[in-house]
Parts: structure tokens; sequence; C-alpha cells
């Protein structure tokens, strides 16, 4: 069975576009393939400077995931930082890039501009070692990602392929993969951009564990524009276009048969509204029962970081044999 991994970071509140455009997809893909979804939180460390809120974010993040629908009987869910090998492997790997690659990473290059007077973390510049470790560790096959991430997969083959030439075989050679298509979510008050935690302020942002009144006025104030046909357009009509999207993620229906029921914004606004309210409530209602679950919410987790260890220590050991390392 093909092996997949998918990790995200617990920073920011998990929202619709998160959800419609990949979490939905990962809780079908785990019935398809072998799959592990890593919460990174040793990467976030690269922009936490507050104590005792990673845990926090952490521990909701892992609520969303196992409420969205991840079985872990199925997928192995697990906390990066609860399994050391990550760090163990993430060290060798920084000693097979080289510090010309790490500096032509475009994110590195990206970010660090953009935080130019601020305090900028060595970790944003070794960020691709770990995360070559997060996933050579698993032997993963596929590591479905977008345009922006395609350059760390391909890096993380690079440190792979130097590795297994001067030590012997030892990592599988993944392989980046385009993620199945799904819905593509807009800001609601900037409908030509995505959906974003990155975003200035969350007037257009539907998070999954908002509360039912503030998703129904969010959209009620959703932008649209000067006409009033309902039409599937999203060059001319980019906020319309948007609400049809949604609705259609939320309903099966296709954007264009039901444009074809509505003659006005205000109602089509009201019905994505309450589609997204009713696609989110079981969500919402689920994680707020594993929050004030702690325990369970931490068994689930231990669940999934037992599993993932014992992959990962196999794997850190058949590297250390490699390289040749004195073992105790």
């Amino acid at each position: 069975m093909t092996r997949v991994l998918s990790c995200i970071q617990p920073t920011g509140d998990v929202h619709l576009g998160n959800y419609l455009g990949a979490l939905r997809n990962w809780v079908s893909g785990q019935h398809q393939a072998d799959v592990f979804h890593g919460i990174v939180d040793l990467h976030a460390l690269t922009i936490t400077d507050q104590p005792h809120v990673l845990g926090e974010r952490t521990l909701h993040l892992a609520a969303v995931l196992f409420a969205v629908g991840l079985d872990p009987n199925k997928a192995t869910v697990f906390v990066q930082s609860h399994v050391p090998e990550h760090n163990q492997l993430g060290w060798v790997m920084e000693c097979l890039v080289s510090y010309g690659e790490l500096s032509r990473m475009t994110q590195f290059k990206d970010k660090s501009a953009k935080r130019e007077a601020e305090f900028v973390s060595a970790g944003l510049f070794t960020y691709p070692a770990l995360q070559a470790a997060d996933i050579l560790l698993y032997d993963a096959d596929e590591v479905p990602v977008g345009d922006d991430q395609r350059q760390h997969v391909e890096i993380t083959r690079d440190i792979a392929v130097r590795f297994n030439s001067r030590f012997g075989e030892t990592f599988v050679i993944p392989r980046a993969v385009t993620p199945k298509v799904g819905a593509r979510v807009m800001d609601l008050q900037q409908p030509t951009s995505k959906m974003s935690k990155s975003s200035d302020g969350d007037a257009g942002i539907i998070y999954l564990l908002e509360d039912p009144s503030s998703i129904a006025k969010k959209f009620k104030r959703a932008v649209t524009d000067s006409e009033n046909e309902v039409r599937y357009d999203r060059n001319n009509k980019p906020g319309v276009s948007n609400l049809l999207d949604i609705l259609s993620a939320c309903t099966g229906e296709t954007p264009e048969s039901l444009a074809s029921k509505y003659t006005q914004y205000g109602s089509l606004k009201t019905d994505t509204g309450d589609a997204v309210v009713a696609t989110l409530t079981p969500i919402r209602e689920r994680a707020s029962e594993l929050l004030q679950d702690k325990a369970e919410l931490a068994r689930l987790l231990a669940v999934g970081a037992d599993r993932a260890r014992s992959v990962a220590m196999k794997t850190l050991s058949r590297a250390y044999d490699a390289i040749g390392l004195l073992r105790p």
C-alpha cells in the first residue's frame, strides 16, 4: 500500500479553506493509502515567542483533525515533538545538506525578507533539514504538496539520494504529488485572495470552530458586486462565484446548477451560510467534546505517537547503522 505523509503546523486556527481544500481529502485518503499526519509543533517554534501557547494550539488542532473524521485506527495522527527521532534524524539531515542549498530556498528568502526588521530564527534557515527528516523517517512514497512546498520535497530527495550514495541504500526516495483538488475557498471580503490564516483581518475568514451566528453574519456581509445577476464567472464575478463554490462544496451540486436557482444575492448568501453551518456543526461539537476530555485526546495522540515511533525508530536505526555510528 502506498504510504503518504502530510503535515500541518499548529499556527492559527483552522478555517473553512483548510477543511474544504485539504483536510476533507485527508479523511477520504485514509481509506486509500497508509497515511501519516503529523502536527509539526517543532517547526512552529520558528515563529513562537510566547510561553504556553504552542501546546494549547497543538491540542486544538489535534481535536479538529479527529473531529473532521480522521480515524486513529486508520490514520497515524501524531505530534512531531512526541517522536524524538525527528530531532535525531534532523541533525543528520543538516549534515547532509549544504549552506548553498539552504540559502536558495524560496520560502526562507521570502519569510526572512518579510521579517527583515525583526528576529529571524536560524531554525527558519535549517527548516528544510528537519522537514526532510519528517518525510524520510516514515519511508513515505508520496508527499502531497502545493507549488509553494514542492521545493522542500525536491531538497529532501536530493538529501536522500546523497545519503544513499555515501552510505548505502537506506532511504525511500519520496515523490511530490499534486493533491486531489479540493474546493477553492476565497476570502469573503477579498474574493480574489485565498482564505488564509495570514490575512490582515478575520472578517472574511470562516473558522471551523466558529459560532454559527458569527458565520451567518460573515456570509451576509460577504463582498459581491454592483450587479444583480447570479452567475458562475470567477474572472468577472469573484465574490458571487466564491459563494457558489462554497455552497457547491457543501451540497455536492455544481456551481453552475446552483447559480440557476438564484435571482438575488441575499438568498445566496443566506443559503451558503446555512450550508456551511450545517457542515461545520458536527465538527465543532465533536471537537468541543474532545477538548473537554483532554485525557481521551491525549490517548488518541499517544496511539498515533506509538505507531509513528514504531516506524521512525527502525528508520533512524537503519540510518545510524549505514553511517556506522557506535551504538550503545
